[in-house]
């Protein structure tokens, strides 16, 4: 029988308000976003998962929100991409700044890298890490993350380069369900499963 990964990216901070690049930066859920996490229920479909989480504030104050156990644990795994330089900043700035420098770099789909920072290549293999050993612990699971993980997921899954918008726009306040392979492998079952009632 194959297992089911079920991802929900955390509510929102404050530098999601202003548009900031978080990255591993530990921000808080906003008031706003813990208001929004409160109106979220898991769907019925998702009753006796597992539960996971990334070690950021964010993600974890997110799934103590949605009824996750007070021992839930986290995987650093699942953390958010790692922005190096470029976090706390905003993207027109970085493009007004840097150019076209910026323009090669953001073509270089998985392979962009910020300064001091992680490609999204290499979050996809860090994420089909942790889809192996959800596939091979047997347990279908909820984990609690990040944009970052529910593009590399959608990467995984489709083969998206990361060069153009993807097809599916990966929505706030939803789940995104997986059947989880060995390999690491992710099969789309469900996306944007809607969270609130």
């Amino acid at each position: 029988m194959m297992v089911r990964l079920a991802l929900i990216r955390h509510a929102p901070t404050e530098w999601n308000a202003l548009n900031r690049i978080q990255g591993c930066s530990d921000i808080e859920l906003s008031a706003e976003g813990r208001r929004r996490a409160k109106s979220w229920m898991l769907p019925a479909a998702l009753d006796g998962f597992a539960w996971v989480c990334s070690p950021l504030k964010r993600a974890m104050q997110t799934a103590r929100l949605l009824g996750a156990p007070v021992d839930c644990p986290t995987d650093p795994r699942l953390q958010e991409a790692d922005w190096g330089e470029w976090e706390g900043r905003v993207l027109p700035e970085l493009r007004a700044e840097l150019g076209e420098a910026m323009v090669r770099n953001e073509a270089r789909g998985l392979d962009l890298r910020p300064p001091g920072g992680e490609s999204p290549r290499e979050v996809c293999e860090r994420l089909r890490a942790f889809v192996q050993d959800i596939a091979s612990g047997g347990r279908d699971t909820v984990a609690v993350t990040h944009n970052g993980i529910l593009r590399a997921s959608y990467s995984i899954a489709t083969g998206w380069d990361f060069k153009s918008k993807p097809e599916a726009v990966l929505r706030w306040g939803a789940a995104y369900l997986y059947d989880a392979a060995a390999d690491g492998g992710l099969t789309v079952r469900q996306l944007n499963i809607n969270l609130s009632p």
